[in-house]
């Protein structure tokens, strides 16, 4: 059961996670440290999540990731992410990766899905101009279809076209949803398999983890006990905890770095 976490309050797995010996704190991006935003390119942290995160990448034993559906070279950009930055990422659902003090790191991308890709972005993009409103966004390893600028009717027609021209296709391509955008990609990782690799590699203790949308779940659906998952927004959801949206998001961080950091004194 998920149940509502009001900023303020104190809560027992809240403060359990935060005491945990090695901490990942694992983040969707959009809807979760940003709003959503009808241009996905100009997507920014809130300020308040923006210092959360800068005050818990610097505490000791602690890594903060973003886990995103975003390709690499995008979520950089919009996470204002720089070569001296401590927090990992992980792109593409988790195909991508970005390890401090080692840098970006991705699988082979063989030329037929390449060739392929390159085509269906063509013909997509054709489709979609019957479709105002209706947007492809080119990914490293497949397509995004965002219909937040779109008529809700027309988005609906856009995604269904889409689908069909999909299935004909690239049938073996993942699909997946989310709120007002279609994805397919080339590549099967979900953000599951980004958070067991971030905590191998980091050797956690316990994760936190925390999205908005329904790619997000097959992350909130793996975590182990003793790892904490948070839902940002409305929804049926695997975490145990919710917080309304991004504000109340960045004060659950700052909460974390506020016990975690007097932990430490």
């Amino acid at each position: 059961m998920t149940r509502a976490w009001i900023p303020g309050t104190a809560d027992a797995a809240l403060a359990a996670v935060a005491r945990t010996p090695r901490l990942l704190v694992a983040l969707d991006f959009d809807g979760t440290l940003s709003e959503l935003v009808a241009d996905a390119m100009s997507a920014r942290a809130v300020p308040e999540a923006a210092a959360a995160v800068e005050r818990l990448a610097a505490l000791p034993d602690t890594l903060v990731a973003l886990v995103s559906g975003r390709t690499l070279e995008h979520l950089r950009i919009i996470a204002e992410h720089d070569d001296d930055s401590p927090v990992a990422l992980a792109g593409s659902h988790g195909a991508q990766e970005w390890t401090p003090g080692v840098g970006a790191t991705e699988p082979a991308d063989p030329p037929e899905e390449r060739d392929l890709r390159e085509q269906l972005w063509t013909d997509v993009e054709e489709l979609l101009a019957a479709y105002p409103g209706v947007a492809l966004e080119r990914k490293t390893y497949g397509l995004g279809i965002h219909g937040r600028s779109a008529d809700v009717a027309v988005e609906a027609q856009a995604f269904s076209a889409v689908d069909q021209l999909m299935a004909r296709r690239a049938p073996h391509w993942r699909r997946r949803t989310g709120s007002r955008i279609l994805e397919f990609s080339s590549r099967q990782e979900g953000k599951d398999a980004a958070i067991a690799t971030l905590r191998a590699r980091f050797g956690a203790t316990a994760v936190l983890f925390a999205g908005d949308d329904v790619t997000d779940e097959d992350a909130l659906r793996s975590l182990a006990p003793g790892d904490l998952g948070v839902r940002v927004g409305p929804g049926e959801s695997a975490a145990a905890l919710r917080v309304e949206n991004p504000q109340q998001m960045s004060a659950l961080l700052a909460s974390i770095a506020d016990e975690r950091g007097a932990g430490r004194e």
